[in-house]
C-alpha cells in the first residue's frame, strides 16, 4: 500500500475539490492542473540569492517521486537559465527518473544541459523541446498532445542596459483546449516588447498569468497585464521574501496585488 504523507492527503483533498488550480512551488514556480493535466512552470533551482523563497525540500523530492500531488505531469516549462529559475542537473535527473515527462526550454538552458549531460541521460533529449528566440521575433507554437503551447521572447527585466543577452520565454500554455495560463519569467515592463504583437496577445483571453511582482509596481506594468496579456486574473510570483503576505504590510503600491508568497498556496482557475 502507497504511504501517504501529510503533502499527499492534502493534495488529494484539494485537487479532488478543483480541477482547474494553480499550485504554488515557491519564487517563480507554479504548477497548473486541468483535470489530469498538469504543467510545472520553473520548478527546481538551487538558488535564492539570498532574497528568493526556495521550494521546500518534501516538494522537490515528491516531484522527483512522482508524488501526489505532483504524480503523472505531463510538461515541465522553463523560462531562462538563471539559478533562481533553473537547473540543468536537476532538469536532467527528473527526466530520468519520470519517462512521460517533457521538458521546453529556451535553447540556453537546453545547451546548459547537454554541456553535461552524461551518456546515460543522452536518451532524455527526445523529451526536450528547445525554442530558439530572438529579441522581436514572432512567437511560435508548439504542440504536444493535451497541449497548446506557444512562445515569445520578451527581454528580462533590466533592458535596455542589462541582461540583453538573456533568453527570457514568456510561455502561454492552454491545456485541454480549456485551461490558458501565461508564465511571464523575468519579463521587462515595457510595452514596446508587447507592441509588437499586438495580435497575438489579442487572440486569447487566459484563465490567469503569473507576471513577476514588479508588474504590479508601475502604470506600465498593469498596463500590459490589463491591455496585452488580458488575463482574467493576475497572480504576482518572484516575490522577495522582505515583502510580507499580508496586504496591509506590503508597500504602498502592492497592496491591491494578488501574490504568491508561500508555498502550498492554491488558486482557482475556473
Amino acid at each position: 500500500m502507497k504511504k501517504l504523507t501529510l503533502l499527499s492527503i492534502f493534495a488529494f483533498l484539494t485537487f479532488q475539490a478543483v480541477a482547474q488550480e494553480a499550485y504554488y512551488l515557491a519564487n517563480e514556480g507554479v504548477m497548473v492542473t486541468d483535470g489530469e493535466t498538469k504543467i510545472l512552470f520553473d520548478p527546481l533551482y538551487p538558488e535564492s540569492y539570498g532574497q528568493y523563497l526556495l521550494v521546500p525540500d518534501e516538494v522537490r523530492n515528491a516531484i522527483f517521486a512522482g508524488e501526489a500531488p505532483f504524480d503523472d505531469i505531463d510538461a515541465v516549462f522553463v523560462s531562462h537559465f538563471h539559478g533562481d529559475h533553473f537547473s540543468a542537473e536537476d532538469s536532467l535527473a527528473l527526466l530520468q527518473a519520470q519517462s512521460n515527462v517533457a521538458l521546453y526550454a529556451p535553447q540556453q538552458a537546453v545547451l546548459g544541459m547537454r554541456t553535461i549531460a552524461t551518456d546515460e541521460q543522452e536518451s532524455v533529449f527526445d523529451r526536450v523541446h528547445a525554442v530558439s528566440l530572438q529579441y522581436k521575433d514572432a512567437p511560435v507554437t508548439l504542440r504536444m498532445d493535451n497541449l497548446l503551447v506557444e512562445a515569445v521572447r520578451i527581454p528580462h527585466s533590466g533592458w535596455p542596459t542589462g541582461r540583453v543577452d538573456v533568453e527570457n520565454i514568456v510561455w502561454r500554455v492552454t491545456l485541454n483546449d480549456n485551461t490558458t495560463v501565461v508564465h511571464m519569467g523575468d519579463a521587462d515592463p515595457n510595452d514596446v516588447h508587447f507592441a509588437l504583437n499586438p495580435e497575438y496577445w489579442g487572440r486569447v483571453t487566459p484563465n490567469a498569468a503569473f507576471p513577476p511582482y514588479w508588474f504590479f509596481a508601475s502604470d506600465a506594468g498593469q498596463g500590459i497585464l490589463e491591455n496585452r496579456v488580458g488575463a482574467r486574473r493576475n497572480v504576482g510570483v518572484h516575490v522577495p521574501v522582505q515583502i510580507p503576505g499580508s496586504p496591509m504590510a506590503r508597500p504602498i503600491e502592492l497592496r491591491s496585488a494578488d501574490l504568491f508568497t508561500r508555498p502550498g498556496e492554491t488558486r482557482s482557475l475556473e
